[in-house]
């Protein structure tokens, strides 16, 4: 079984669906930019470009992005090495500001830097199959608790587990996040545990199966 991204488990959370109703926009999609993150090293996979790596005859990072675009507004990627090959997905590329590949939290910051609207949202260039439904229910759930910051969640074994790479953002909060990186810290938990954190359950665990190394992307293929 492919193991999804894990951290400490969550408090169990509230979830927020409208009952008897399809989901409604609690934020209209074109004020929240979308940003698939593909700026890592690639290290688990031995150090290939995680984000180009071919699945089912695409990029992930382009399924990434297709499964993304009817969810949000702008969209734009964040990525280190072959531009390019970025550039060719018809989006703005973005590369870190600081160097040395500093984690996940750098390409927070350069979403929340380039984002024209009040909202940033943000996916990893791994998981292909991340819920269609993913950013409108991120923002019922940060509405819903008037949050600054809303995490996608998964349920297993009566355990919730959260996804903070699955996030939705304020824009407002560059400056906490420029603070906290120039103090020399990188953890995105540490981070975020300063805010208002939502956090919003999916059913479907698998959906945020990730290929972090060539074995993990061809059991996605199967």
């Amino acid at each position: 079984m492919i193991r999804a991204r894990r951290a400490a488990p969550a408090r169990e959370p509230r979830t927020h669906r409208a009952v008897g109703s399809p989901l409604s926009a609690a934020i209209p999609s074109d004020q929240i930019t979308g940003i698939v993150l593909a700026g890592g090293r690639g290290s688990r996979m031995g150090g290939l470009d995680k984000g180009l790596q071919n699945h089912k005859g695409v990029p992930l990072a382009l399924h990434a992005l297709l499964r993304l675009q009817p969810q949000v507004g702008p969209l734009m990627i964040n990525a280190n090495r072959n531009l390019s090959a970025y550039e060719s997905m018809g989006v703005p590329v973005w590369p870190d500001v600081q160097a040395d590949y500093p984690g996940p939290l750098a390409g927070v910051l350069v979403g929340l830097e380039r984002c024209e609207t009040p909202y940033l949202v943000t996916v990893p260039c791994d998981t292909p199959n991340f819920p269609p439904d993913l950013v409108p229910r991120l923002a019922r759930a940060l509405v819903a608790e008037n949050a600054d910051l809303a995490m996608a969640a998964t349920r297993e074994e009566g355990i919730v587990m959260v996804q903070p790479v699955f996030c939705l953002f304020k824009a407002e909060l560059l400056e906490s996040l420029v603070k906290y990186l120039e103090s020399g810290q990188r953890k995105i938990d540490r981070w975020t545990a300063q805010h208002r954190v939502a956090t919003e359950v999916f059913d479907d665990a698998a959906a945020f199966d990730n290929a972090n190394t060539p074995e993990e992307l061809h059991r996605l293929q199967r």
